[in-house]
């Protein structure tokens, strides 16, 4: 069975880091094919994986308000666009959402998206949905089941009581998720009381566990001014040790 991966938080708390070194980490533990999906309107999980984009799928579906070509229905046309969107790596795919749909109804298009989504889970052990705070790509692509879901902070007040207030929201939203997680990034060393103080009564008080909290690391700051990929990161650095023993705790205890 296909395990669903979802990333949530507020803009600039580390989400698109965390794909990526999730990406890494299920890579070099052999849990693979992996479906990496970008959803964030502000799509650069590519640039940290270090691969260049050519179709989005907001893109295709503007191409479905159009005319169809000849002998070629709708939903035969959104199947053959997606696959042609998919960047294809050694263990792993990416597949970019791109931005926001503009005035106009896609609910057509939204729901060929769904069919095709349904298509290609089968095809990977593992789907990451690196996704924007309100999570409503994850409806479009009809998860409604979600496995694990990571809410990312960083670490202030503001970022894990957004953390709390995305745990809250998704019972409304009437997504099933099995394991739901708080995950602060680019804390100090060591954690100041206030700060764990925060991260205790959030935990507590909303549906969630404490996946982690990772440390502030030069190593990620390098990697990403250097433009090189988080895939390439060496797994003797600190901050891969650190993220890995998360997602070992995780992972091998739910599997």
């Amino acid at each position: 069975m296909t395990k669903v991966i979802a990333l949530a938080g507020k803009g600039g708390t580390g989400k698109t880091t965390t794909s990526a070194l999730l990406l890494k980490y299920l890579i070099a533990r052999k849990k693979t094919p992996v479906l990496a999906v970008d959803a964030d309107a502000n799509a650069n999980l590519n640039e940290l994986v270090g691969l260049d984009v050519q179709t989005t799928l907001g893109e295709i579906r503007k191409e479905l308000k159009g005319d169809m070509p000849t002998g070629m229905s709708r939903d035969q046309y959104m199947e053959m666009k997606i696959h042609q969107a998919l960047i294809e790596e050694t263990g792993f795919d990416l597949m970019v959402m791109g931005q926001p749909d503009g005035p106009g109804c896609y609910c057509a298009a939204n729901q060929y998206l769904a069919m095709t989504m349904d298509k290609l889970a089968d095809n990977y052990e593992y789907i990451i949905v690196d996704n924007e705070a309100g999570m409503e790509h994850l409806s479009r692509m009809n998860l409604r089941s979600i496995d694990y879901l990571f809410i990312v902070s960083d670490p202030s007040a503001r970022g894990i009581m957004t953390a709390r207030r995305i745990a809250d929201i998704t019972g409304p939203l009437k997504l099933e998720i099995k394991h739901q997680y708080l995950m602060v990034n680019r804390a100090p060393d060591p954690v100041p009381r206030a700060l764990q103080a925060k991260i205790d009564e959030a935990v507590a008080e909303a549906d969630m566990d404490l996946a982690g909290i990772i440390s502030s690391s030069d190593d990620l700051i390098d990697q990403e001014l250097s433009g090189a990929s988080y895939l390439e990161l060496a797994e003797d650095s600190k901050v891969i040790e650190q993220v890995f023993a998360v997602f070992d705790a995780i992972f091998e205890h739910s599997a």
